[in-house]
């Protein structure tokens, strides 16, 4: 199995967040409730975490023992212990909110409720199976991505219900026809699911960012990967990233995304900028190591600081490597950009092996910096 299941099964995987406007539902038809979930996911994404909290208690005072309330609290675990590592005791909490959420979602019984509860079985799914893929756990994978099927392609039952929707439909349709191009080997896994179209995946995944009511964020992160990995369409990228990032501006994952993005399309002096401000600032030692292979980058390009940039490279890969399968496509980015280096310096094996060692790491090979 590969490392990041999630781009292979994107379909379930990024199904994180929880977001309809549906009818004949229990909680979304409470306005208060509504906007208080809005809120609560804000403050997650954006790193709010006290605040967060404070409102994830009004939600389960005013639902208790309702299967969002669980999803909420496991969302809430897994951003502030990003990345979720299987050694943080926090994994443990946070697998059973999804998996009490799952269970409270499949004892429903009552039909006027089904898409709510769909949707919250769906979006602890696609946060187990995240959470899975990224630690490398394929024996839990599998059975659950199996099982996750059939409560897919029921949602598509919902799409006239509400525009939300439209990201799931969206995901499906795209990845269902886009993954076996970019990687063959899963052209015969793909013809078990039934066919999807590109264009309208992208077309229904811009009316779920235009138009969903919690599931706005998700569908620009969502585009953000599609034409930066998918498409290599970097300035198309640009916009969607951007957009995560001015609206969370406390989301390091959006940052780095949005300062990846700058140095990929050579707008190197506000990738300076930000990198320069976010190394005084964070605290967080997983996004730091991204913006020490980041600045390597700035110093090789922009400045063609080549003795500098390999140092950075090599501290980067050093201070990202405890982080594990989270930590590879950055190491990727270090070990092309020493390939690199060591080709200019003549080294021709050496430039060799840490390209063949880039492309071990990376998913997505294109992505190199090497333009």
């Amino acid at each position: 199995m590969p490392r990041r299941l999630n781009k292979i099964a994107t379909v379930v995987v990024l199904l994180v967040t929880f977001g309809t406007t549906t009818t004949n539902a229990q909680l979304l038809q409470d306005s208060t409730s509504l906007n208080l979930i809005k809120r609560d996911i804000d403050c997650i994404y954006n790193q709010q975490f006290t605040e967060a909290g404070k409102i994830s208690l009004k939600l389960e005072k005013s639902y208790p023992g309702h299967p969002v309330v669980y999803l909420i609290s496991g969302l809430l675990t897994y951003w502030k212990n990003y990345p979720l590592l299987t050694s943080n005791p926090a994994c443990n909490s946070f697998e059973k909110d999804m998996r009490e959420c799952m269970r409270l979602s499949e004892k429903n019984n009552n039909a006027a409720y089904q898409s709510e509860y769909l949707l919250c079985n769906l979006c602890a799914r696609g946060m187990l199976l995240k959470f899975y893929d990224d630690n490398n756990q394929t024996m839990e994978v599998v059975p659950l991505l199996t099982s996750s099927y059939k409560y897919l392609k029921q949602s598509f039952n919902f799409t006239g219900e509400c525009r939300d929707l439209y990201y799931y439909t969206g995901v499906y349709n795209y990845y269902r026809e886009a993954y076996p191009r970019v990687h063959p080997a899963y052209r015969p896994f793909a013809h078990l699911f039934r066919s999807g179209n590109m264009e309208t995946g992208l077309k229904e995944l811009n009316n779920a960012a235009t138009e969903a009511v919690v599931l706005k964020a998700e569908s620009y992160l969502l585009l953000t990967w599609i034409y930066l990995y998918f498409e290599n369409n970097f300035e198309k990228a640009q916009y969607y990233c951007r957009t995560l990032h001015e609206k969370y501006p406390g989301n390091a994952l959006y940052l780095s995304l949005y300062i990846k993005n700058l140095l990929l399309i050579k707008q190197y002096d506000e990738a300076e900028k930000l990198i320069g401000a976010s190394l005084k600032e964070t605290e967080n030692r997983y996004f730091h190591a991204q913006l020490i292979i980041f600045k390597g980058v700035l110093l090789e390009k922009k400045y063609h600081d080549n003795n500098l940039a390999q140092e950075l490279y090599t501290s980067g890969i050093s201070k990202i490597s405890p982080f594990g399968e989270y930590g590879d496509e950055y190491s990727a980015y270090a070990y092309f950009g020493l390939s690199r280096i060591a080709d200019i310096k003549s080294e021709k094996s050496v430039s060799k092996k840490l390209r063949a060692k880039a492309m071990k790491l990376g998913d997505f090979k294109k992505l190199n910096f090497d333009k």
